[in-house]
């Protein structure tokens, strides 16, 4: 019962970390636009989906402390990498539609299309906490689908910049999560 409790603390301060980050995003614009210079490395675009394979794992584990060290590292892994020399177009252009679309208007439309990703993440918990690989990989795609059709439905031709690293991430993280799944499973 003491792991337990641990686990469950140390959860609960990466879970606020997490939040502290956020907010400290959204009302800091200096240190917003920092953070989004250095999100301008692709490293960072294709580093991140890969945190979603820790997530998985501690989540097969039953691991409420892995799982929010794995978000809050999916989260600042935006600021890992140094600001890049070089950037293209299409990748600059649709940083600066996110950055506007996070500082924009709060409409509900806007919250409830947020609320898909806490949502999202509950729900990819839950399939490997009760252990169904089939369903946790369903979400994963939903996840990476939605992120594709939403940039490239609002943010038009740049939002296409992510559809690379998107898809590999995507394919890789699949790929993984079911080959580590049937490992798992022997043991």
């Amino acid at each position: 019962m003491k792991s337990r409790n641990y686990d469950l603390l140390v959860g609960g301060i990466f879970l606020i970390l997490t939040i502290t980050f956020i907010v400290i995003s959204m009302t800091n614009e200096p240190f917003f636009d920092w953070v989004f210079e250095r999100h301008h490395n692709q490293w960072s675009r294709y580093l991140r989906p890969l945190f979603l394979l820790p997530f998985c794992y501690f989540a097969y584990k039953k691991s409420f402390a892995g799982m929010m060290v794995s978000i809050f590292a999916l989260f600042t892994s935006m600021f890992w990498f140094p600001k890049p020399e070089i950037v293209s177009k299409s990748v600059i252009d649709f940083l600066e539609f996110e950055k506007e679309y996070l500082y924009g208007e709060w409409n509900l439309s806007k919250q409830l299309l947020t609320l898909t990703i806490p949502i999202s993440f509950i729900a990819l918990g839950l399939a490997f906490w009760k252990r169904s690989v089939i369903l946790g990989i369903a979400v994963v795609v939903l996840m990476a689908t939605g992120k594709m059709v939403w940039s490239i439905q609002n943010a038009g031709e740049s939002g296409k910049s992510i559809l690379i690293p998107a898809i590999l991430g995507l394919l890789i993280c699949c790929g993984l999560i079911f080959y580590g799944f049937k490992r798992l499973e022997k043991k």
